[in-house]
């Protein structure tokens, strides 16, 4: 957790969120522990839960707990709980936040159904997901958004490092733990070629995996076809691939017809953020058995003996069965920081309500904290060159507009 550690060192003595009360609803991990701890040096006051009922470690719960921050979360969580968890860092008869730190958009789904007292108050919101940015931006467009936002995840930062490299690693070692398979030849459906998507193909192909594509942009696809993936209709190729791994962070992407058609054996796991991504409701009827193998890992059993593998109930598979790499979640655990602190600073009425992104500024000043880990000389921009390409030799180095 190179850059976020380094950025509590820096920020820590000037406690920029002093005054700050914070309500997290982010994955329970180790790494996002260390994001918790350096919000309470810089100031704030703070409450967690979880944003998944599977990722969270209880050791780790118990750790911040003991250290004085309020936690609501455990490994294994029914659906009631989860919303009991996320009600108690909400609203309270000691505690209102006044900042959220939401992942998925659960948290601030709550606010406004039952708390729309509090939400008026909060100095803004910061959402890392694509599902809970989308949800923002259908409150800001029906007019119903009366605080500021901060769009994390198309953040440079977030979308180009944490998203992709994060995928990247954790696909096959989530995998690996729950099945134990071998990848050489197996034919698997990957849908959708985001960044979460792009990550995955290029582990899999590695691994000497036959990778197939689903994707409704066009130019996603194309960017998918020249790196040597076809890109294929789902019900084409439904009966004869080995594994599904959705990952387009929409709803209702593999349906009961689908997995109808499939063969036995066939693994179906999600990657993308949402738990709708998979129609795990359409196989919980009566002419299915479940059969629990391990720890969320599930056999569902058809009347003539077919079998397919359902892996931790369509729910992110990568933090269900394993850790996320430290580094890059440090990536965007100091992005949120800074975001917390950018809207908490500003001024009455600077920010609108409103959906931002981070300035580049931040983006760059984000990475610059991660490449003294590497080692890295960047060059510096004489007066002379700054002034050809219209920039200060301190940055940004790109415009708002610039396509990384």
């Amino acid at each position: 957790m190179y850059g976020v550690m380094l950025l509590r060192h820096r920020a820590a003595k000037d406690k920029p969120l002093q005054g700050a009360k914070i309500a997290c609803c982010i994955h329970v991990t180790a790494q996002t522990a260390v994001l918790i701890e350096t919000l309470t040096a810089l100031g704030a006051k703070v409450r967690w839960a979880s944003c998944n009922i599977y990722s969270t470690q209880n050791e780790v719960a118990a750790a911040v707990a003991a250290a004085g921050t309020g936690v609501f979360a455990w490994r294994g969580q029914t659906e009631q709980d989860f919303w009991w968890c996320i009600e108690k860092c909400l609203a309270d008869d000691s505690w209102q936040p006044n900042m959220v730190l939401d992942d998925g958009g659960d948290a601030t789904d709550l606010l406004l159904r039952k708390h729309m007292a509090i939400f008026n108050k909060l100095k803004g919101i910061v959402e890392e997901s694509v599902i809970g940015v989308h949800r923002l931006y259908q409150l800001a467009k029906s007019g119903k958004l009366t605080i500021p936002a901060m769009n994390i995840t198309d953040s440079v930062t977030k979308s180009k490092f944490d998203t992709i490299y994060n995928c990247r690693e954790t696909v096959l070692d989530a995998l690996k733990r729950a099945t134990d398979i071998v990848f050489g030849g197996m034919k698997i459906a990957v849908c959708g070629y985001g960044e979460v998507g792009r990550g995955c193909c290029q582990s899999l192909k590695a691994m000497g995996a036959v990778v197939m594509v689903t994707e409704i942009d066009p130019i996603c696809a194309l960017q998918a076809c020249m790196e040597g993936f076809v890109i294929v209709q789902l019900n084409e190729v439904i009966e004869k691939v080995d594994m599904v791994i959705t990952c387009t962070g929409n709803k209702m992407v593999l349906l009961r017809e689908h997995m109808d058609q499939m063969k036995s054996g066939c693994i179906v796991c999600n990657m993308g953020h949402p738990y709708m991504e998979i129609d795990v409701n359409s196989l919980k009827s009566p002419d299915l058995t479940w059969q629990n193998i391990r720890p969320q890992v599930d056999h569902i059993v058809w009347p003539n003996g077919k079998r397919i593998v359902l892996l931790a109930e369509g729910r992110l598979a990568n933090l269900g069965y394993c850790s996320t790499p430290s580094f890059v979640v440090s990536v965007t655990v100091t992005t949120e920081a800074l975001a917390l602190i950018d809207l908490f600073k500003a001024p009455t009425g600077y920010y609108g309500n409103d959906i931002y992104l981070l300035p580049k500024k931040v983006d760059e000043y984000v990475a610059s904290l991660h490449l003294s880990k590497f080692d890295a000389h960047l060059t510096n921009l004489s007066e002379e060159q700054a002034k050809y390409l219209g920039l200060s030799t301190q940055g940004p180095f790109k415009t708002n507009h610039y396509r990384y």
